[in-house]
């Protein structure tokens, strides 16, 4: 590079304002202005990373509304088999009357005249590095090109309007503390886009008796200790409803009685019932009890 002012401009700036024949989309040379000046198109720039990564950056990308989040609070019977809850949400949603075009009932969508029906709009702006160029979607038709040319009056020509909305949440049987069921499209909706979604986390209350072990459910059944070595039947509330169980004679404390599908369910299926055996010993005896306890002992038992 024999001219000392070219070599500069390479030196400070690269070969993308190293003279008038720089790579395409840059104006070439003085990088601070002039009557050349720095003229390029943004859009351009993330069009050719698109091009470059698979489409990711180019074209324009349609607009989504905002995500909803709510709490349920359900009791243990309702996770286990599942529920249906209702819920009444205040949010932005898709006009019933235009169908969120915005034009009112029997009219027609004319041509926006602020970007002349494409959708963008283009800005140039002054700086020390010269004229800069950038697209952004048009304000005035939401990127559409298109305009109501009579607003709905429901919406006042915006396509959404807000409202309460009743929702039908379906909870599906076996699902469990800190759960979040997701229901695409039931967020806030927006102008010439697509609908947010509403996710639901859902808060299971513990049940003091049954307890859950994935699809089994647990329960503990204190067992007097002559039964135990005697065997009875007992009954027994499973979340199905009563069901008498018979304790065998000899039954160990801590031993497992399984009462099959009367667990979670989970598609075709359902986990066991399992009942744990405690033997409740006596804390005090009768000398006739005491006796025949002492009996026992004699003999080995």
């Amino acid at each position: 590079m024999s001219d000392d002012k070219k070599k500069a401009e390479y030196d400070a700036y690269g070969h993308a304002f190293s003279g008038s024949g720089g790579p395409q989309g840059w104006g070439g040379g003085n990088p601070f202005g002039g009557e050349t000046g720095v003229e390029f198109d943004i859009n351009d720039i993330f069009e050719n990373f698109g091009d470059m990564f698979g489409g990711g950056f180019g074209g324009a990308r349609q607009k989504r509304g905002r995500d909803i989040s709510i709490d349920i609070e359900l009791t243990f019977k309702e996770a286990v088999f599942g529920v249906e809850r209702k819920v009444l949400l205040s949010k932005n949603n898709t006009c019933n009357q235009c169908q969120g075009s915005g034009a009112k009932a029997g009219t027609e969508l004319t041509t926006c005249e602020t970007c002349n029906g494409n959708g963008k709009v283009r800005e140039t702006r002054q700086s020390i590095m010269g004229s800069f160029t950038t697209v952004r979607a048009c304000s005035a038709c939401n990127g559409t090109g298109k305009v109501p040319k009579e607003k709905c009056g429901h919406c006042a020509g915006t396509g959404v309007r807000k409202e309460e909305s009743e929702i039908a949440i379906n909870i599906p049987a076996g699902v469990e503390n800190g759960e979040v069921i997701r229901l695409t499209g039931q967020g806030e909706a927006i102008p010439q886009g697509v609908p947010g979604d509403l996710y639901v986390k859902l808060h299971v209350h513990g049940d003091q008796d049954v307890k859950r072990d994935g699809l089994n459910l647990i329960r503990t059944l204190p067992v007097k200790l002559t039964d135990a070595l005697l065997g009875n039947t007992y009954h027994v509330e499973t979340l199905d409803g009563g069901v008498d169980i018979k304790v065998p004679a000899g039954v160990k404390h801590g031993e497992t009685l399984r009462i099959k599908g009367k667990g979670v369910p989970s598609g075709n299926r359902r986990g066991d019932f399992l009942v744990k055996i405690t033997i409740a010993t006596p804390t005090k005896l009768s000398r006739k009890a005491q006796k025949l306890v002492e009996e026992l002992r004699d003999e080995g038992v």
